[in-house]
């Protein structure tokens, strides 16, 4: 947990106790600070008063005693409609900020090392602390992913806080500078959160505000928003800037193609066999992380070790299992058919698992992908909708359930494959569609995914232990 002492003779309002702001309650009252909190939703407020929060009545705030509101990113603030404690903190004149914010206020002296994009963060952002962590390198891990900023360990001078951002949380910095700024990519996403693209893009590029002579920007340039603020941000006196490109070379920065990893010197390393990094994405995701780790002062060796190792993160095309030629692979997060297309461009031979609540669009914008596909086996409320959308294009399947669905997927899937000495087929579970008509969460269909397909006959499991 952070120490907060420095924040001492403040007084704050904590709004949303889910994981962040949780741990923000707990880091203040661990300092005896005064803080008061509200959630919306009943059983969230019971477990923080069990925790021994105090709880106030949103309508009973005395905000002249309040330093600022503390919300939790998720909660809107500002659009489509800002929260009602917001909208008073605003009225009273309040900062409103987020619990990575207090984090900076609290360790001025430690390096922080942000990361941002609409896709990849969360797999740079694990990447880099696994490379860094295999390197002995002092750090920790969180913000956006896993930990909350203030439940993560004080490190003190020289450690290193590595840092998964989002807009939401971006846009809610006062005083924090990332000695390291990773922006990824930019395509259009929270636009009912930030007004249009030009304000979604403008959270974003909170990332590079406060940097300073000395300080690192790692940016992809494959986008045309992403090489508009390339050009931006080229121009900042002092700040070095590494661009990222696919498939191309790029002048002092770093390239990923063909399965290789081709730095400004012309130094290559082959990553095309790391089973946790597939598909042309996550060369961007191992390009940036190279070029930050090298920033850093790392060793190429010891950037190659942990490339080599890195052991993926859950439900992101999250390899599974295997039976026979067959591997199993757990993808619930694709929850768009953005993030599944990112799915399909990396195999052959799939027989793919997809449905649940849809998403704009459906799956028409994969038609590209189609002839890398078997069969499609359909689950959860959006069957009728990618059914009309299939037919004629591509066999499918009406199966209803996922557990339906994945004993016929693997039951066609090994017949068909059966003794075959090609490269592995997969059956692939990317929805392209919320869970929330069958599961609590993508992570609760993920977690029933892998289990399930652990359970196959003659399966061995792969990747890490559930």
């Amino acid at each position: 947990m952070i120490d907060l002492a420095v924040l001492k003779g403040s007084s704050f309002v904590v709004l949303g106790l889910a994981r962040s702001g949780l741990a923000t309650a707990r880091a203040l009252m661990a300092a005896s600070i005064e803080c008061v909190a509200w959630d919306d939703n009943a059983a969230s407020r019971a477990a923080a008063a069990a925790a021994g929060v105090v709880l106030a009545d949103p309508h009973s705030i005395d905000w002249p005693r309040v330093t600022a509101l503390i919300i939790s990113p998720g909660i809107p603030n500002r659009l489509p409609v800002p929260h009602p404690v917001a909208a008073a903190a605003r009225a009273a004149g309040k900062k409103i900020i987020c619990d990575v914010e207090l984090l900076a206020r609290a360790a001025p002296r430690a390096h922080f090392l942000a990361i941002t994009g609409t896709n990849g963060k969360s797999t740079t952002t694990a990447l880099i602390g696994h490379i860094l962590t295999q390197a002995d390198v002092r750090c920790e891990v969180g913000g956006n992913i896993g930990r909350g900023a203030l439940d993560l360990a004080s490190l003190g001078e020289g450690g290193v806080y590595v840092l998964e951002l989002s807009s939401y949380q971006l846009e809610l910095l006062e005083t924090f500078r990332a000695n390291v700024a990773v922006w990824l990519n930019i395509t259009p996403d929270h636009l009912d959160r930030h007004g249009d693209m030009a304000g979604y893009v403008a959270a974003k590029e909170n990332i590079f505000a406060r940097q300073a002579p000395g300080d690192c920007v790692v940016i992809g340039i494959d986008d045309e928003p992403s090489c508009a603020v390339h050009a931006r941000i080229s121009s900042r006196p002092g700040i070095a800037v590494v661009p990222v490109a696919f498939d191309r070379p790029v002048a002092g920065g770093v390239s990923f193609r063909a399965g290789r990893l081709i730095d400004a010197d012309g130094y290559s390393v082959d990553f095309s066999d790391v089973p946790t990094l597939p598909g042309d994405h996550n060369g961007q995701n191992a390009a940036c992380a190279w070029a930050v780790c090298r920033w850093l002062g790392v060793p190429r060796e010891r950037i190659v070790e942990g490339l080599r190792s890195y052991p993926g993160l859950p439900h992101r095309q999250e390899r599974v299992a295997a039976v026979g030629n067959v591997v199993y692979i757990n993808d619930s997060k694709a929850t768009n058919a953005d993030a599944t297309a990112r799915a399909l461009s990396s195999y052959r031979d799939i027989y793919w698992i997809a449905g649940g609540q849809a998403k704009e669009g459906g799956v028409a914008p994969l038609a590209s992908y189609f002839d890398r596909i078997r069969h499609v086996f359909l689950i959860g409320e959006a069957s009728d909708l990618f059914a009309h959308q299939l037919d004629g294009k591509l066999a499918y399947s009406r199966c209803g359930d996922l557990k339906t669905a994945l004993d016929a997927a693997h039951a066609r899937a090994q017949r068909e494959t059966s003794g075959s000495g090609d490269a592995p087929a997969v059956v692939l579970l990317s929805p392209a569609c919320a869970s929330w008509d069958q599961w609590k969460s993508y992570e609760h269909r993920g977690d029933a995914f892998r289990a399930m397909a652990r359970a196959l006959p003659g399966a061995r499991s792969l990747g890490r232990a559930a």
